[in-house]
């Protein structure tokens, strides 16, 4: 009997060009893949309002992991599996370290499968270009509130993400490690040099837990990830095999399997395609 495989790649810096955009090729290579059988998903730091679109011309058929894990998204159904919401408690401790840091950034929740994304003010640049691409390039829409604390009831928060630059960001990072159930995960933006991005979710979200869910619900004996960042480790620690792309960062690249091509030349594309030609004459 043939085993059963998922191939399964992050969006930026490792599937998406650097226009962030899926490519013509990689476009009618996937497509090409998986009308004669394979399945393949994503797993990444966005949100549905940002991967959906990018991701529209593809033809999926295998739910998506998004927010790094917190969330799964069946693209066909339009909705979500599987949600991993932060406890209320730590969600107010959370903004209570903001508070002490006078820092500020976005605040996810869902309210009846519905997700939302919150903020007090675009303080910096880096926020105000984050709420300025995602409004115009996808049409996501944020919430402008005076107080995150006062929507924390409104439903269940989910994640927060906070940018800038590494050290500004560091600071936060031991006081947010006391509260309890959440997980911080700090990594470099992959088309601007000098930005960071603080991510704050459960302790059950993670890229790992997201793809376990998958091999479980689905059956595969075998997953095959691609990746590019600090947020990918989790996604290599789920998979079977786990390519970096070209582009990757050192420590991504020590411990895969393997590099490929890199995200400006369909690395991941042209690796899936050429291993399926392999497999079918075999």
């Amino acid at each position: 009997m043939k085993n059963k495989y998922l191939y399964i790649s992050d969006l930026d810096g490792t599937l998406l060009n650097g226009h962030k955009q899926i490519s013509e090729f990689t476009k009618q290579t996937l497509n090409s893949l998986i009308d004669k059988g394979i399945d393949f998903s994503v797993a990444t730091a966005r949100s549905a309002a940002s991967a959906v679109k990018i991701l529209s011309d593809l033809q999926l058929k295998i739910p998506i992991i998004l927010l790094n894990g917190v969330g799964i998204y069946d693209v066909l159904d339009h909705r979500y599996l599987k949600i991993e919401k932060i406890e209320t408690n730590t969600a107010y401790g959370i903004l209570d370290v903001l508070e002490k840091y006078n820092s500020t950034g976005f605040m996810y929740n869902i309210v009846n499968g519905k997700l939302n994304t919150y903020y007090e003010c675009l303080a910096t640049p880096y926020l105000q270009e984050y709420h300025d691409e995602r409004v115009i390039k996808y049409g996501k829409k944020f919430k402008h509130v005076s107080s995150l604390t006062d929507v924390i009831m409104a439903g269940e928060v989910i994640y927060f993400t906070l940018m800038g630059e590494q050290q500004y960001l560091e600071m936060l990072i031991d006081d947010l490690k006391k509260l309890p159930a959440i997980d911080v995960m700090l990594s470099s933006d992959v088309y601007r040099e000098n930005l960071w991005y603080l991510e704050i979710h459960s302790t059950n979200a993670s890229k790992y837990n997201a793809v376990k869910y998958l091999r479980d619900h689905y059956g595969y004996d075998k997953i095959i990830g691609f990746g590019d960042n600090f947020n990918d480790i989790p996604l290599y620690k789920a998979c079977d095999e786990f390519f970096a792309v070209q582009n990757a960062i050192g420590e991504l690249k020590d411990i895969a399997t393997g590099v490929i091509g890199d995200n400006h030349s369909d690395g991941v594309a042209k690796f899936i395609a050429a291993r399926e030609s392999l497999t079918r004459l075999y």
